[in-house]
This record gives C-alpha cells, structure tokens and sequence, in this order.
C-alpha cells in the first residue's frame, strides 16, 4: 500500500475508470432533504416527496448509513456521476442531518431511476441521545433495496460495537401487523423484505489474507461474521450483531479501500483531482460504484411489488408518521396502506377507460340490446384488465367489488342512455311519417263512404315506411304501439261513421282490432322477458369475466409468493446449515423452525375467488 504521507503526483496515476462519468445528467441538480432531523423529531420535507411523485419509473434504492465524518458522502457522490452534492464537511461535526436525497437516471438500467439517501452520521456526541440514530438506522433499512454500512478501518469488535443499531431492529421494526398464530418471532420475515447488505471499509490498512492466505473482501467480511462458541456474556454481545446481520440480510457483499489521499488534504476532498488521488483508492471507489449499478436491485414489497417514486413516497409518509406516532413502522402496514390508495386509483384507472372507450366505440341508439351490451362486456373486460394490472393486496377483494358496482352502475345508466335515444328518436320519426296522415285526417278525407279502408291501408303504408327506417333502437316497436294507441279514437271514429260498412263488418273488424292489440301485447311482453333474459346473462358473463381474472392473478401472485418463500428458505436453511457446522445447535434449531412454519404457510396458501 501507498505510505499515508505521499500526494499522488500526475506521473505516478494509473488509468481508472471516471465514477463521475458512470451516470448520465440527473433529475435533480443537487441533493434535497427527504427526511427532516428537527429538535430530536423525524419530519418529512414535502419537497422531496414533490420530487418522488413524479418519478413513474422503478427506483433502485440505495441508502448509506455510518459513523460521522466517515466520507459516506463521497461514495454517494460518485455514484450520483458527481464530485459535489452530498455534503461532506470538513470537520468533527456531524454535517449531514436527517435523510438527504439524490435521484437521478440509473445508468445501466434504461427506465429505472436510481435514488441515493445518505444519513445523517451516527454517534454525533452533540446529539446526546441516540434513539433518532436507531431510527435513521431503520429507516435507511426499510427504504432501501441496497444498505450500505459506511466504517473506518478493520472489521473488529469495536467496528461491531458501533454497528449496534442492527441488533435493535427486533424492536424498531415489525414485518407483521399482529402475529398471527405462527410461534416463530416476527423478525424471522426479516429476510423477506431487508435490503442487500454492503459493509464499506475506509482507511483500510490491513493486508487480505488468513493464515498466509490470500482472501477476498467478501471472504474476510464471512470471516469476520464467525461466532464464537460459549454461552458467556461476552461471547453473547459478540455474536449478536453477527447473527442478526447473517440472519437478516439475504445478501452480503464488502469492498475495502485504501486512505484517498494525504490527512491534510483530507478536509477538501470533493476539491481535489483526481490526480492527487490514490490511484488504487480510486480504483477501489470505481469497483464499488460499478458494483452497485450492476447489481443493486430494483426496490420491491412482498409478493414481487415493484416501488416507483409514489410508491416510495408513500413508504416514507408511513414509516414517518408511525415513528412521529410512537408506533413501530410496519412493513405489512405499510404495503397495506399503499395498497389501499393504489386500488382505489385502480379502480378509477379501470372506469375512466371504460368510459372513455365507451364514448368512443358506442353510438346511440343501438339496433338491440344485445349489441349494447356485447360493447359493454368487450369493454369491461378492458377496464377489468387495467384494474388488474394496477392493484394489489385487495383484501377480500373489496377494491374488485367496487369496480364491479361502478361498472353496473354504468352499464345500467348506458341502458337508460339507450332507451332514451332511441324514444326521442322513434317519437320525432314517428311525428314526420305519420304527420301527414294526421292532417288529413283534419281536412276530412276519411269521412266518406269507405274512408274507414283507406285510412287503415294508408296506415299500413306508413307502418310499412316507419319499419324501414334503419336503427331506430330497442324502443321501435314500443313506441310504435303507444302512437297507434293513442290514434286508437280517430280510427274508432272513421269505423262508426263510414256508411259502407254493415253492422256486422264493424263488429268483425272490432274483433280483429282487439286481437292484433292483443298479440301487439303478448309480442312485447316476450321481448320484455328476452331483454331481462339478456341482462341476467350479462350479469353472469360478469361475474364470470371478474372471477377468470381475480383466478389468474391469484395464481400469477400464489406462483411469486411461493418463489418468494422458496428464495427465503433457502437463504435460511443455508445459514442453519452454516451454524450447525459451526457447532450452534440452538440457533440451528430456531432456524429450523422458521423453515417449518414457512413451508407450513406456503401449503397453507391456498387462492381464493369468493366476489
């Protein structure tokens, strides 16, 4: 390694990658406080939630948690593209408060927003009390989809000692909202939901290797997460930060690096070129920033959520207001509440499209009923599909339910909508086929001998033209029959007084008048029984287009849960695996138990379809 006292000189630098040359421009031209450290209280800047609203991408997470004055900063800078954003001080003061945030494009992974938080320092002495240390600890855990633990130095007690907040996350965060009747704790779900674990080493000085072997900073990190065997006390506080980082954090991953340049130069980092720069300290800052644009995860919630900027944005209003309530931020809560505004903004996602598409593709007055309705289910399904795609964790179904009587509500209103069309149309037509008839019938022109037969035939014409006329809609025939109806006196009339008719032809044609009135009735009353015929075989080709699709998001969320749960078991029955070689039968054994209530939950999982 370089001596400490060395300023690298232009001549000696060896080519590295650029970091600030790793990321395109950013959303943001600086860093802005998300999270407020005010007086002792945690409070959210609307600011920064303004910035996540509008972020519709995925967002990986990446947040950086340490001891002040450690440089975390810095290696958030560099992975913002930047030499100057975060913070970095220059003196003993902590000079980060609260949760500061960076967004800017993710420049390995086209679409996706890559968002930074760096903390505020832990174990600022001018703090006094250290609870809001152990928050911050939590909630940098509980926003991140990558965890990045900041430490000067080797991996040694003292190093642990410092990294006590992760012992206390049993009891600064619950992944459940009650616990059921499963007996194995709480924090067994950690693993479910926790970050990737990235310890950083600065200022390290010590040579790589174990008993004269060369080693990896992964393998010295495994190295350094051994347990000791006894039940003393002191064996006791030394394996607990260990175990709880093995048993918390499905992936683990260290990078070591060297001192950057000079102590005197030190206190202007950020100012410094890079080639007064130690060229492997900026190899080193170059491999960890590729590291984390290649492998940092997009941020998810169980059941494979992916989180965009809302979704974040939520998360924190959460967590914040659970801590600022005196609570325990809860992942399930959270992921609750989340699901209970993105359903809702689901469901009218879903209508707007329907009504959209409806305004669209329906012309009123439809020629049948049937045609209305084959729109409507055609459209439906659409609108089902939006709100599919866009819910999640709909309890009992409600939001679905929802959806459902809104989208009835529609279609009956369609139906009102089309019956009305098509009245007003068949009233206007019918008052311009039939206008003239009624003039005549003023001026006189039946009221002859054998002006009762000209008036009917005149009347079939005119029947005859009205039938003709093409999408008059499904009140045709109605309100066909309620004009004649209401013309029925004018020909009763012209039958009494037309002279050429005997006594006994009215009385026949009496007759026929009241059986073509009584087959005009019968007529109607089927159609009346087809059309509610029609609309109950919507309603269930309904129910069954919702139940189709609630079974095949169930199955599609059934099959991720399980691989969620097969991932999680195996990152369990590896370290209990690791443990039982290591000689801790009781750790080995709570592990075991954890897998067998897992397992007994993924059998016990079973879809459900009940609207």
């Amino acid at each position: 390694m370089a001596s400490e006292t060395t300023v690298w000189a232009p001549e000696t630098h060896v080519p590295a990658p650029e970091t600030h040359m790793l990321a395109p421009e950013t959303h943001m031209p600086a860093p802005v406080c998300l999270i407020k450290n005010t007086k002792g209280q945690l409070v959210v800047n609307p600011e920064g939630l303004t910035i996540l609203s509008a972020i519709k991408q995925p967002v990986v997470v990446v947040a950086i948690v340490g001891l002040y004055r450690t440089g975390k900063s810095y290696l958030m800078n560099k992975l913002a593209g930047k030499d100057k954003g975060f913070s970095l001080g220059s003196t003993v003061q902590s000079h980060t408060k609260g949760i500061w945030m960076w967004c800017v494009p993710h420049p390995k992974k086209p679409g996706h927003t890559l968002v930074l938080l760096d903390t505020e320092g832990l174990g600022d002495v001018e703090k006094g009390d250290n609870q809001n240390d152990s928050w911050i600890f939590a909630l940098a855990i509980l926003l991140s989809s990558t965890f990045v633990y900041n430490s000067m130095g080797t991996i040694n007690q003292q190093a642990m000692d410092q990294l006590h907040y992760v012992t206390e996350l049993t009891n600064r965060i619950r992944s459940k909202s009650s616990p059921g009747d499963s007996q194995v704790e709480d924090s067994a779900d950690f693993v479910s939901f926790f970050p990737a674990f990235v310890w950083t080493l600065r200022d390290f000085s010590l040579d790589l290797e174990i008993d004269g072997r060369p080693i990896t900073a992964d393998e010295y990190l495994e190295h350094s997460l051994q347990l000791k065997k006894g039940t003393s006390q002191k064996n006791k506080i030394f394996n607990e930060p260990r175990l709880c980082i093995r048993k918390f954090f499905p992936e683990k991953k260290c990078f070591i690096f060297d001192r950057p340049a000079h102590r005197k130069y030190l206190t202007r980092l950020e100012q410094l070129k890079e080639e007064n720069l130690n060229p492997e300290f900026l190899e080193q800052v170059a491999e960890f920033c590729s590291y984390i644009f290649s492998h940092a995860k997009v941020k998810t919630l169980s059941g494979g959520i992916t989180v965009n900027g809302p979704r974040l944005e939520n998360l924190v209003l959460t967590y914040v207001d659970a801590i600022s309530s005196g609570d325990l931020p809860c992942m399930e809560n959270a992921v609750l509440a989340l699901a209970q505004l993105e359903n809702a903004a689901a469901v009218q996602k879903a209508i707007d499209h329907y009504e959209q598409q409806m305004s669209q593709k329906v012309q009123l007055p439809t020629e049948t009923l049937l045609e209305l309705l084959d729109l409507h289910r055609a459209i439906e399904k659409e609108a089902i599909e939006i709100f599919m795609k866009y819910s999640f964790k709909d309890v009992d179904q409600t939001f679905q339910k929802k959806l459902g009587t809104q989208l009835d509500v529609r279609r009956d209103d369609y139906c009102k909508q089309n019956m009305k069309a098509s009245a007003d149309y068949c009233t206007e037509l019918l008052e311009d086929i039939f206008g003239p008839l009624e003039e005549e019938v003023k001026l006189g022109v039946f009221s002859k001998a054998g002006g009762y037969q000209l008036f009917i035939q005149r009347k079939h014409e005119l029947q005859d033209k009205y039938d003709k006329v093409p999408r008059k809609g499904i009140q045709a025939e109605e309100m066909l029959r309620k004009y004649l109806k209401s013309k029925e006196d004018v020909a009763d009339a012209l039958l009494k007084t037309d002279k050429s008719l005997t006594e006994k032809e009215k009385e026949i044609e009496v007759e026929r008048i009241k059986a073509e009135s009584a087959e005009a009735a019968q007529q109607m009353l089927e159609e009346m029984q087809k059309k509610t015929e029609q609309m109950m075989e919507q309603k269930e080709k309904s129910y069954q287009e919702h139940v189709r699709q609630l079974t095949e998001k169930m199955e599609r969320d059934r099959a991720q849960l399980l691989e969620e749960q097969e991932r999680i078991i195996a990152i369990k029955l590896q370290e209990q695996e690791r443990l039982l070689k290591e000689g801790f039968h009781n750790e080995s054994n709570k592990l075991k138990r954890e897998v067998q209530d897992l397992q007994r939950r993924a059998s016990a999982h079973k879809p459900c379809t009940i609207l």
